[in-house]
């Protein structure tokens, strides 16, 4: 068996592992909360093995250690430490997140301001993701090509079916485990090889014999993360944390974690999973420089096409077969952790917020399952074309987020904080980020010539990303601008924000319910309710005499009862009587045309008062559906 044959036999194998896993959770998806936040149920283990997945690209890996290579510490500003950075400020963020009942960050800008923005929002957040995979994709059609001469497409085609097979099957679920695994593999991997570098630098580099030898030869400079200088550390920081800070899927992964303490844990501790593998490329492009001097005495940007598969060029040269095709496993593992996660991510958008959104706000779960795979399908294909056009790994990373940075980093950021933002203002802060990035971005490529540093960055420091700092602040100048200049939010937009406008809204006569009646006792038999960290999830799912005229009936339901609101559109209706939108009821069309599902999540102390609230809510469901002339009725399931 040659090397490329037992590289297929390992890859069969670890493919077959990862399907496995999407198989065992096939079962579990029964809505569109299951399929795309494992329904909201994640450990911190799961968040912080997956958020570090997530981040550790092949390609990026291999970018990193050639700048390591080339720059020293001085280069972590451009890739390094805003994975870092932006993991751990999204960490303090979380109670502000985590409570908002959103799939998507385009559904949740929709809940803040207007319809008017989750359709462009979401094409954004789609755009962003495939670029996010495209790269991924790039990354591993490296490894393929240099470990054994293969054709771009044979990568491109194992992440695109491996991901499509396992996201489609189990939803974010197996995109969580899939990670936990594929990180083991990449960490393992990264480790090793870092070990692997230094022997091999100590045994074969002229006047090196030993590790102290190899890390004592290093030139001072090489370790000071602040050559470049404290402007441009503030320039690189500026340019690239906003961006993965508001990167839709982290905060999916909060919104996917079973509490806030999981989920902030879970983000700490993917920095720390993430500054690990980053210590063993640094150590990685020490033993490389000793070996191929000529690469860093090349210099930036020159030695970088050597520079970015140096790693690969070592691993060939010096190791067996199965060595070689055990690295190969360990870089797929990298390019399919995050190529799953920006397929889930974009895939979302695409089900959610345009299909059922705008084509068919009517659609039962059994339909938008069907979506969903069909969007995750769309996503992959989309990036596997994609990478056939797109050369540089960082540069598809970095365009995609400097098109996010500026597009809706103020909308969504100042949406959250600032009561005083509005959808005018949003709408021109998107709009106007979103055209002067793209502009800077085709203006800058198209100048650059090959080779040569990036044209703007030439013109003046501040404009380097693509001019991403100055996108930025003209969409921001937009978005405060105009937000001062028109009305207010209305109420309903405010109150899953804000506390004080969600008790105003909130405020009705209470109802009261006898809890010796038989009929709450019937009721409570047919509720499903189950404690996962500091939240218990409530589902009640019911069917109708007839088939339920979605429209007609959410008309009904909100002409005869203001409490029932619709901030993200009918497809989800809210009973809004509290500032904790999570806890509040809500339905949704259930898998057939005849039902209708109920849920609700509310802290686990007050779960008793929040089964009396289901029952009133359901009382007012019947008497709307039967105005429409369906009857809900409770199955006796004593």
């Amino acid at each position: 068996m040659d090397g490329y044959q037992l590289f297929m036999a390992m890859l069969a194998v670890y493919l077959c592992g990862l399907i496995a896993i999407g198989w065992y959770f096939t079962k579990r998806q029964k809505t569109v909360t299951d399929f795309w936040l494992a329904g909201r149920k994640i450990g911190t283990i799961g968040i912080g093995f997956s958020s570090a997945a997530s981040w550790l690209t092949a390609g990026g890996i291999l970018a990193v250690i050639g700048f390591f290579m080339l720059l020293g510490m001085g280069s972590i500003w451009g890739f390094v430490a805003p994975n870092i950075l932006a993991l751990l400020i999204i960490a303090i963020f979380v109670k502000r997140i985590k409570h908002l009942p959103a799939i998507t960050q385009a559904e949740l800008l929709e809940q803040r301001y207007s319809s008017a923005l989750r359709a462009p929002v979401g094409i954004i957040i789609t755009i962003v993701m495939i670029l996010f995979a495209v790269a991924d994709i790039k990354g591993f059609a490296l490894v393929l090509q240099i470990f054994y001469g293969l054709d771009p497409i044979y990568a491109a085609l194992i992440v695109a079916l491996a991901v499509s097979v396992y996201v489609t099957l189990g939803g974010l679920h197996a995109v969580v485990w899939t990670d936990v695994i594929q990180f083991a593999f990449l960490s393992i991997f990264a480790i090793i090889m870092a070990f692997l570098a230094v022997d091999s630098a100590t045994s074969g580099a002229a006047g090196i014999s030993t590790a102290a030898d190899l890390f004592s030869g290093v030139p001072t400079d090489w370790w000071n993360p602040f050559i470049i200088g404290m402007p441009m550390v503030l320039i690189f920081v500026f340019a690239i944390v906003p961006g993965w800070i508001t990167e839709q899927d982290p905060w999916q992964k909060v919104w996917a974690a079973k509490d806030s303490t999981s989920a902030r844990n879970g983000l700490v501790l993917g920095a720390l999973l993430v500054t690990i593998v980053f210590s063993a490329c640094a150590v990685i492009a020490i033993g490389l420089s000793a070996l191929y001097p000529e690469i860093p005495a090349a210099g930036f940007p020159m030695g970088m096409a050597q520079a970015e598969p140096a790693l690969l060029t070592y691993i060939v040269s010096t190791f067996s077969p199965a060595v070689i095709g055990l690295s190969a496993i360990g870089l797929a593992a990298a390019s399919m952790s995050c190529a799953d996660t920006f397929a889930t991510s974009g895939a979302s958008c695409v089900s959610r917020d345009i299909y059922q959104r705008f084509v068919k706000p009517d659609a039962t779960m059994k339909q938008m399952l069907a979506i969903n795979r069909l969007s995750v399908l769309f996503v992959v294909a989309a990036a596997t074309v994609g990478s056939f056009f797109i050369n540089s790994i960082i540069d598809a990373i970095h365009i995609a987020t400097f098109i996010a940075s500026a597009s809706y980093f103020f909308p969504l950021m100042g949406g959250l904080y600032w009561k005083r933002a509005t959808k005018e203002g949003a709408l021109a802060g998107l709009l106007v980020g979103a055209i002067a990035q793209i502009s800077f971005t085709v203006y800058d490529l198209s100048m650059t010539a090959p080779m040569a540093p990036p044209y703007l960055e030439t013109v003046h420091p501040v404009l380097m990303g693509h001019g991403v700092i100055v996108g930025m602040a003209l969409s921001g100048i937009a978005f405060f601008g105009v937000s001062f200049m028109t009305r207010p939010s209305n109420i309903i937009n405010l109150a899953p924000f804000f506390k004080e406008a969600a008790e105003e809204l909130a405020s009705h006569e209470a109802q009261t319910v006898d809890e010796k009646s038989a009929e709450y006792k019937k009721f409570l038999n047919n509720v499903d309710a189950q404690v996962t960290g500091e939240r218990a999830h409530l589902h009640l799912r019911l069917e109708g005499s007839a088939t339920v005229n979605w429209a007609k009936f959410v008309d009904q339901l909100k002409g005869s009862y203001p409490a029932w609101v619709t901030p993200t559109g009918i497809d989800s209706v809210y009973r809004l009587i509290q500032a904790d939108m999570l806890a509040c009821v809500s339905i949704t069309r259930g898998e057939g045309e005849k039902d209708i599902w109920f849920a609700s999540e509310p802290p686990v102390d007050s779960v008793e008062m929040q089964k009396r609230e289901l029952f009133i809510a359901y009382k007012e469901v019947a008497a709307a559906l039967e105005e429409t002339g369906v009857l809900l009725t409770i199955a006796n399931n004593e």
